[in-house]
């Protein structure tokens, strides 16, 4: 029996769609829904509410930081069922390759279309450091297993039933602090686009020329995908001093962290800040990820903010 590709989305119709979106170059927005840490969807629908009409996408993050909470899979069937579009993230560090190629088949039978690959934080960064990790792949060759079901195979070699079909995304940091370490994000960069990466979203960046320099160094390497930058909202200053000291990659320059330090009104600020960075790069990136940190209420405010239809 030949593997065949089946369309068997019985959810309610989208309200908007990250792949058209991208594909007809609409400034795509996706925002990010945190699973919370207990059996309750009640945070995760009222969010999906606060973002519906603004999002072209939400993304679910896959046990963020290593911290155990409710799973990214269900969260995104919850939205899913909503008429939002959920990106489906996929760590490595918890799951072997069978059952990484298991969820994304229920993934897929569940309607969700849309994943973000990614290796994974190291389990001795969360709240249970004890807890063993697997890194059975690493986010390469995740997207390769994905091209691989996408083909009607499993990574063993043995055929589908009915392959799936997936709109594929991965990450890359611009803002890498040696050119060592710069030149290993362009490396992986390429690779993920080899094994079908469709596009992409970034680390969190501050500094419009940081982002400018990178966008014009993949061009120029011929790496036509569609980049998202990402965007998180400052909180405070203290927010972007821990920052710098202690994620790698991310820098938030001095004149932004004393504009915050001197406001009295941190959330008009906060969202200054952003809507300036994103309308500077608008016209060289597919769209913005934003990232609020449970400021998910201030994002229409943000959005007003852009000079996007």
């Amino acid at each position: 029996m030949t593997a065949e590709t089946i369309n068997n989305d019985t959810s309610t119709k989208l309200q908007s769609n990250l792949k058209d979106a991208i594909e007809k170059k609409k400034f795509a927005i996706t925002c990010e829904i945190g699973p919370p840490k207990g059996a309750d969807d009640k945070e995760i629908r009222e969010t999906g509410e606060m973002l519906r009409g603004l999002a072209d996408a939400i993304n679910v993050t896959d046990l963020q930081s290593s911290v155990m909470r409710l799973g990214s899979l269900a969260t995104c069937h919850i939205l899913k069922e909503m008429g939002l579009d959920p990106i489906f993230q996929v760590t490595c560090r918890d799951r072997n390759r069978l059952a990484l190629q298991s969820d994304l088949l229920s993934a897929h039978v569940m309607g969700i279309r849309n994943v973000l690959a990614l290796t994974g934080d190291y389990t001795t960064t969360g709240d249970d450091p004890q807890a063993k990790p697997v890194f059975d792949l690493d986010s390469v060759q995740l997207l390769w297993a994905i091209k691989r079901l996408e083909e009607g195979y499993d990574i063993a070699g043995k055929e589908l039933t009915v392959k799936p079909s997936f709109f594929k995304g991965a990450v890359v940091n611009p803002g890498a602090d040696t050119e060592a370490s710069y030149e290993l994000q362009l490396i992986k960069m390429q690779k993920k686009i080899d094994q079908g990466a469709q596009f992409f979203q970034t680390q969190a960046v501050f500094d419009a020329d940081v982002f400018e320099r990178f966008m014009e160094r993949i061009s120029k390497m011929n790496m036509n995908v569609p980049v998202l930058i990402g965007i998180i909202l400052l909180k405070s200053h203290k927010m972007a001093n821990y920052m710098n000291k202690f994620v790698p990659g991310v820098f938030v320059p001095e004149p932004i962290i004393k504009k915050m330090e001197e406001t009295e009104d941190k959330v008009s600020m906060c969202l200054e800040i952003a809507a300036e960075l994103i309308n500077k790069v608008k016209p060289i990136c597919a769209g913005a990820h934003i990232q609020a940190l449970g400021w998910e209420s201030h994002v229409p405010s943000l959005l007003k903010k852009l000079d996007i239809d």
